[in-house]
Protein backbone atom coordinates (compact mmCIF):
# COMPACT_ATOMS: atom_id res chain seq x y z
CA UNK A 1 0.00 0.00 0.00
CA UNK A 2 1.42 3.56 -0.92
CA UNK A 3 0.09 6.47 1.24
CA UNK A 4 0.21 10.27 1.26
CA UNK A 5 0.10 11.78 4.28
CA UNK A 6 -0.02 15.76 4.70
CA UNK A 7 0.30 17.22 8.16
CA UNK A 8 -0.62 21.46 8.53
CA UNK A 9 -2.32 21.69 12.03
CA UNK A 10 0.10 24.55 13.30
CA UNK A 11 3.16 26.30 11.96
CA UNK A 12 4.72 22.83 10.55
CA UNK A 13 3.27 21.70 6.85
CA UNK A 14 4.23 18.46 5.81
CA UNK A 15 3.46 15.64 3.19
CA UNK A 16 5.46 12.25 3.47
CA UNK A 17 4.83 8.79 1.27
CA UNK A 18 5.22 5.30 2.69
CA UNK A 19 5.00 2.06 1.31
CA UNK A 20 3.80 -0.22 4.20
CA UNK A 21 5.69 0.60 7.02
CA UNK A 22 8.63 2.08 4.97
CA UNK A 23 9.20 6.03 4.85
CA UNK A 24 9.75 6.94 1.19
CA UNK A 25 10.01 10.57 2.00
CA UNK A 26 9.29 12.69 4.61
CA UNK A 27 9.22 16.38 4.23
CA UNK A 28 8.63 19.51 6.14
CA UNK A 29 8.08 23.30 5.74
CA UNK A 30 7.84 25.30 8.55
CA UNK A 31 6.23 28.61 9.12
CA UNK A 32 8.87 31.00 11.40
CA UNK A 33 8.24 34.56 12.66
CA UNK A 34 10.01 37.28 13.31
CA UNK A 35 11.73 37.02 17.04
CA UNK A 36 9.06 38.15 19.81
CA UNK A 37 6.44 37.08 17.55
CA UNK A 38 4.12 34.15 17.57
CA UNK A 39 1.84 32.51 14.70
CA UNK A 40 -1.44 33.93 13.92
CA UNK A 41 -3.78 31.20 12.32
CA UNK A 42 -4.75 33.37 9.05
CA UNK A 43 -0.73 34.11 8.49
CA UNK A 44 -0.14 30.00 9.22
CA UNK A 45 -3.20 29.41 6.65
CA UNK A 46 -1.99 31.66 4.31
CA UNK A 47 1.75 29.91 4.86
CA UNK A 48 0.16 26.95 4.10
CA UNK A 49 -1.55 27.21 0.94
CA UNK A 50 0.98 28.84 -0.84
CA UNK A 51 3.38 25.56 0.10
CA UNK A 52 1.02 22.77 0.20
CA UNK A 53 1.33 21.86 -3.66
CA UNK A 54 5.06 22.18 -3.29
CA UNK A 55 5.66 19.98 -0.61
CA UNK A 56 3.43 17.43 -1.61
CA UNK A 57 5.36 16.89 -5.17
CA UNK A 58 8.06 17.17 -3.21
CA UNK A 59 7.26 14.34 -1.30
CA UNK A 60 6.03 12.35 -4.59
CA UNK A 61 9.24 13.07 -6.58
CA UNK A 62 11.49 11.94 -3.80
CA UNK A 63 9.47 8.91 -3.37
CA UNK A 64 9.79 8.44 -7.11
CA UNK A 65 5.81 8.14 -7.10
CA UNK A 66 3.11 9.62 -8.75
CA UNK A 67 -0.42 10.67 -7.30
CA UNK A 68 -2.07 7.88 -9.53
CA UNK A 69 0.76 5.15 -7.75
CA UNK A 70 -0.97 6.02 -4.41
CA UNK A 71 -3.28 3.67 -2.90
CA UNK A 72 -4.88 5.96 0.25
CA UNK A 73 -4.45 9.53 1.20
CA UNK A 74 -4.35 10.67 4.89
CA UNK A 75 -5.06 14.04 6.29
CA UNK A 76 -5.03 15.91 10.25
CA UNK A 77 -8.92 15.82 11.30
CA UNK A 78 -7.61 17.45 14.27
CA UNK A 79 -6.92 18.88 17.00
CA UNK A 80 -5.25 22.23 15.55
CA UNK A 81 -5.29 25.42 14.46
CA UNK A 82 -8.84 25.81 12.46
CA UNK A 83 -7.34 27.85 9.32
CA UNK A 84 -4.31 25.58 8.98
CA UNK A 85 -6.12 22.71 9.09
CA UNK A 86 -8.70 23.34 6.91
CA UNK A 87 -6.01 24.21 3.89
CA UNK A 88 -4.37 21.29 4.06
CA UNK A 89 -8.14 19.16 4.30
CA UNK A 90 -9.14 21.09 1.48
CA UNK A 91 -6.19 20.05 -0.55
CA UNK A 92 -6.45 15.98 0.72
CA UNK A 93 -10.36 16.62 -0.27
CA UNK A 94 -9.57 17.92 -3.82
CA UNK A 95 -6.53 15.55 -4.09
CA UNK A 96 -9.03 12.54 -3.47
CA UNK A 97 -11.91 13.90 -5.77
CA UNK A 98 -9.28 14.07 -8.91
CA UNK A 99 -7.51 11.25 -8.64
CA UNK A 100 -10.63 8.82 -7.23
CA UNK A 101 -8.34 7.93 -3.86
CA UNK A 102 -9.71 6.63 -0.76
CA UNK A 103 -8.92 9.55 1.74
CA UNK A 104 -9.23 8.83 5.91
CA UNK A 105 -9.01 11.86 8.06
CA UNK A 106 -6.50 11.08 11.12
CA UNK A 107 -6.08 12.49 14.62
CA UNK A 108 -2.99 14.41 15.35
CA UNK A 109 -2.45 13.14 18.76
CA UNK A 110 -2.68 9.58 17.96
CA UNK A 111 -0.69 9.61 15.20
CA UNK A 112 2.46 10.95 16.99
CA UNK A 113 1.67 7.70 19.68
CA UNK A 114 1.53 5.14 16.73
CA UNK A 115 4.39 6.64 15.44
CA UNK A 116 6.39 6.84 18.53
CA UNK A 117 5.30 3.23 18.66
CA UNK A 118 6.35 2.07 14.82
CA UNK A 119 9.79 4.07 15.43
CA UNK A 120 11.11 2.81 19.04
CA UNK A 121 9.67 -0.90 18.65
CA UNK A 122 7.04 -0.50 22.26
CA UNK A 123 4.04 -2.20 22.35
CA UNK A 124 2.41 -0.97 24.81
CA UNK A 125 4.00 1.73 27.21
CA UNK A 126 2.58 4.44 28.74
CA UNK A 127 2.91 7.59 26.54
CA UNK A 128 4.05 11.51 27.73
CA UNK A 129 3.10 13.64 24.63
CA UNK A 130 3.96 17.11 24.93
CA UNK A 131 3.40 19.55 21.77
CA UNK A 132 3.16 22.93 21.41
CA UNK A 133 -0.66 22.97 21.92
CA UNK A 134 -0.69 19.24 24.17
CA UNK A 135 0.59 18.00 27.12
CA UNK A 136 -0.96 14.50 28.16
CA UNK A 137 0.06 11.06 29.76
CA UNK A 138 -1.68 8.85 28.05
CA UNK A 139 -2.13 4.64 28.12
CA UNK A 140 -3.83 2.35 26.18
CA UNK A 141 -7.24 1.17 28.30
CA UNK A 142 -10.38 -0.49 27.01
CA UNK A 143 -10.33 0.04 23.32
CA UNK A 144 -8.88 3.93 23.73
CA UNK A 145 -5.94 6.10 24.44
CA UNK A 146 -7.28 7.29 27.74
CA UNK A 147 -5.71 10.44 29.08
CA UNK A 148 -4.31 9.95 32.95
CA UNK A 149 -3.16 13.50 33.19
CA UNK A 150 -2.77 16.87 31.53
CA UNK A 151 -1.96 20.57 31.56
CA UNK A 152 -5.17 22.30 32.93
CA UNK A 153 -3.88 25.39 31.00
CA UNK A 154 -1.06 25.72 28.49
CA UNK A 155 0.35 23.35 27.08
CA UNK A 156 4.23 22.87 28.02
CA UNK A 157 5.61 23.78 24.42
CA UNK A 158 3.24 26.60 24.66
CA UNK A 159 4.87 27.91 27.90
CA UNK A 160 8.47 27.56 25.92
CA UNK A 161 7.21 29.28 22.90
CA UNK A 162 5.77 32.54 25.07
CA UNK A 163 8.61 32.38 27.41
CA UNK A 164 11.18 32.55 24.17
CA UNK A 165 9.01 35.74 23.13
CA UNK A 166 9.25 37.69 26.13
CA UNK A 167 13.43 37.15 25.84
CA UNK A 168 13.21 37.68 22.17
CA UNK A 169 14.92 34.02 21.90
CA UNK A 170 14.53 33.77 18.03
CA UNK A 171 12.14 31.15 15.85
CA UNK A 172 14.73 29.74 14.00
CA UNK A 173 14.44 26.52 13.66
CA UNK A 174 12.19 26.46 16.75
CA UNK A 175 11.98 28.20 20.36
CA UNK A 176 12.62 24.76 21.94
CA UNK A 177 15.26 24.13 20.64
CA UNK A 178 17.27 27.50 20.93
CA UNK A 179 15.85 27.61 24.46
CA UNK A 180 17.52 24.18 25.00
CA UNK A 181 20.92 25.08 24.02
CA UNK A 182 20.67 28.30 25.86
CA UNK A 183 20.58 26.75 29.22
CA UNK A 184 23.11 24.60 28.51
CA UNK A 185 25.16 27.64 29.61
CA UNK A 186 22.99 28.40 32.15
CA UNK A 187 24.74 28.62 35.95
CA UNK A 188 22.00 29.52 38.34
CA UNK A 189 18.69 28.27 39.17
CA UNK A 190 16.36 30.51 39.82
CA UNK A 191 13.11 29.16 41.72
CA UNK A 192 9.93 28.79 40.00
CA UNK A 193 6.06 27.79 40.52
CA UNK A 194 5.83 23.93 40.58
CA UNK A 195 2.17 23.26 40.22
CA UNK A 196 1.62 19.98 40.28
CA UNK A 197 -2.32 18.59 40.87
CA UNK A 198 -2.57 14.64 41.06
CA UNK A 199 -1.77 13.68 37.37
CA UNK A 200 -2.40 17.13 36.10
CA UNK A 201 0.12 20.02 35.85
CA UNK A 202 -0.25 23.59 35.45
CA UNK A 203 2.67 26.27 34.15
CA UNK A 204 0.98 29.40 33.56
CA UNK A 205 2.46 30.36 37.19
CA UNK A 206 6.09 29.55 35.36
CA UNK A 207 5.30 32.06 32.64
CA UNK A 208 3.59 34.71 35.48
CA UNK A 209 6.52 34.93 36.99
CA UNK A 210 9.44 34.83 34.14
CA UNK A 211 7.68 37.75 33.19
CA UNK A 212 7.46 39.32 36.10
CA UNK A 213 11.58 38.72 36.44
CA UNK A 214 11.90 39.88 32.81
CA UNK A 215 10.22 42.75 33.44
CA UNK A 216 11.77 43.74 37.15
CA UNK A 217 9.24 43.31 39.48
CA UNK A 218 9.92 42.61 43.12
CA UNK A 219 8.12 40.49 45.21
CA UNK A 220 8.60 39.72 48.46
CA UNK A 221 10.50 36.77 49.49
CA UNK A 222 12.25 37.02 45.85
CA UNK A 223 16.04 37.52 46.10
CA UNK A 224 16.93 40.56 44.06
CA UNK A 225 19.88 39.10 42.13
CA UNK A 226 21.09 39.43 38.90
CA UNK A 227 20.30 36.98 36.14
CA UNK A 228 20.96 35.95 32.60
CA UNK A 229 18.72 34.08 29.54
CA UNK A 230 20.72 31.24 29.70
CA UNK A 231 20.33 31.15 33.57
CA UNK A 232 15.82 31.34 32.96
CA UNK A 233 15.88 29.43 30.19
CA UNK A 234 17.57 25.88 32.41
CA UNK A 235 15.66 27.35 35.54
CA UNK A 236 12.31 26.83 32.92
CA UNK A 237 13.42 23.59 32.03
CA UNK A 238 14.23 21.94 35.20
CA UNK A 239 11.25 22.92 36.55
CA UNK A 240 8.89 22.32 33.54
CA UNK A 241 10.59 19.20 32.95
CA UNK A 242 10.06 17.82 36.38
CA UNK A 243 6.62 18.51 37.08
CA UNK A 244 6.26 16.29 33.95
CA UNK A 245 7.89 13.51 34.72
CA UNK A 246 6.64 13.25 38.34
CA UNK A 247 3.19 12.91 36.65
CA UNK A 248 4.83 10.87 34.10
CA UNK A 249 6.16 8.02 37.06
CA UNK A 250 2.30 8.51 38.80
CA UNK A 251 0.61 7.00 35.85
CA UNK A 252 3.18 4.27 35.07
CA UNK A 253 2.63 3.10 38.49
CA UNK A 254 -1.03 3.51 38.43
CA UNK A 255 -1.65 1.48 35.16
CA UNK A 256 1.30 -0.50 35.89
CA UNK A 257 3.71 0.21 33.35
CA UNK A 258 7.47 0.31 33.73
CA UNK A 259 8.33 1.61 30.30
CA UNK A 260 7.87 4.79 28.70
CA UNK A 261 7.40 6.58 25.52
CA UNK A 262 7.83 10.50 24.96
CA UNK A 263 6.48 12.26 21.72
CA UNK A 264 5.19 15.33 20.19
CA UNK A 265 7.70 18.47 19.30
CA UNK A 266 9.17 18.48 23.03
CA UNK A 267 10.21 15.11 23.22
CA UNK A 268 13.13 15.57 21.27
CA UNK A 269 14.18 17.65 24.22
CA UNK A 270 17.47 15.70 24.89
CA UNK A 271 17.32 16.89 28.53
CA UNK A 272 13.57 16.30 28.90
CA UNK A 273 14.86 12.45 27.12
CA UNK A 274 17.87 12.09 30.09
CA UNK A 275 14.93 13.08 32.92
CA UNK A 276 12.64 10.30 31.74
CA UNK A 277 15.34 7.62 31.04
CA UNK A 278 16.77 7.89 34.68
CA UNK A 279 12.91 7.67 35.98
CA UNK A 280 12.05 4.55 33.96
CA UNK A 281 15.75 3.32 34.58
CA UNK A 282 14.93 3.37 38.34
CA UNK A 283 11.99 1.68 37.83
CA UNK A 284 13.22 -1.34 35.84
CA UNK A 285 12.05 -0.23 32.36
CA UNK A 286 13.08 1.99 29.29
CA UNK A 287 12.46 5.14 27.77
CA UNK A 288 11.35 5.06 23.70
CA UNK A 289 12.53 8.34 22.18
CA UNK A 290 13.04 9.88 18.75
CA UNK A 291 14.76 12.17 17.51
CA UNK A 292 13.06 15.60 15.58
CA UNK A 293 12.38 13.90 12.24
CA UNK A 294 9.54 12.06 14.13
CA UNK A 295 9.00 13.98 17.03
CA UNK A 296 7.73 17.50 15.42
CA UNK A 297 4.41 17.17 13.25
CA UNK A 298 5.56 15.22 10.11
CA UNK A 299 3.72 13.68 7.40
CA UNK A 300 5.18 10.10 8.00
CA UNK A 301 2.78 10.21 11.19
CA UNK A 302 -0.16 10.48 9.71
CA UNK A 303 -0.32 8.32 6.75
CA UNK A 304 1.42 5.64 8.86
CA UNK A 305 -2.03 6.30 11.14
CA UNK A 306 -3.77 6.09 7.96
CA UNK A 307 -2.67 3.02 6.97
CA UNK A 308 -3.38 0.88 10.28
CA UNK A 309 -6.80 2.83 10.23
CA UNK A 310 -7.46 1.66 6.72
CA UNK A 311 -6.32 -1.86 7.25
CA UNK A 312 -8.41 -1.95 10.55
CA UNK A 313 -11.37 -1.92 8.08
CA UNK A 314 -11.99 2.03 8.59
CA UNK A 315 -13.20 4.00 5.73
CA UNK A 316 -14.89 7.39 5.59
CA UNK A 317 -17.30 9.39 3.22
CA UNK A 318 -16.36 12.81 2.25
CA UNK A 319 -18.46 13.75 4.72
CA UNK A 320 -16.88 12.18 7.49
CA UNK A 321 -13.58 14.64 5.73
CA UNK A 322 -14.02 18.04 7.91
CA UNK A 323 -11.76 18.98 10.24
CA UNK A 324 -12.09 18.88 14.14
CA UNK A 325 -10.22 21.60 16.23
CA UNK A 326 -10.91 20.28 19.39
CA UNK A 327 -10.40 16.53 18.76
CA UNK A 328 -9.43 14.70 21.68
CA UNK A 329 -6.69 12.32 22.27
CA UNK A 330 -9.47 10.03 24.20
CA UNK A 331 -12.48 10.48 21.61
CA UNK A 332 -11.11 7.79 19.20
CA UNK A 333 -12.21 4.24 19.35
CA UNK A 334 -8.72 2.50 18.24
CA UNK A 335 -10.27 -0.28 17.06
CA UNK A 336 -6.77 -1.12 15.14
CA UNK A 337 -5.07 -2.52 19.05
CA UNK A 338 -7.70 -4.74 19.29
CA UNK A 339 -6.56 -7.95 21.14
Amino acid sequence: MLILGIEGSANKLAAAVLQDENILSNERNTFITPPGQGFLPKETAEHHRKYVLDIINDALNIANVTMKDIDLIAFTKGPGMGGPLLSCAFVARMLSQMWQKPLIGVNHCIAHIEMGRLATGFADPAVLYVSGGNTQVVSFSRGRYQVFGETIDIAVGNLLDRFARLVNIPNDPSPGYNIEQLALKGRKYIPLPYSVKGMDVSFSGILNTVQEIVSGVQRPGRPDDSWTVEDLCYSVQETAFSMLVEVTERAMAHCHQNSVLVVGGVGCNVRLQEMLGRMAAERGGSLGAMDQRYCIDNGAMIGYLGKVMAEAGIRHTLDDTTVTQRFRTDSVDAVWREG
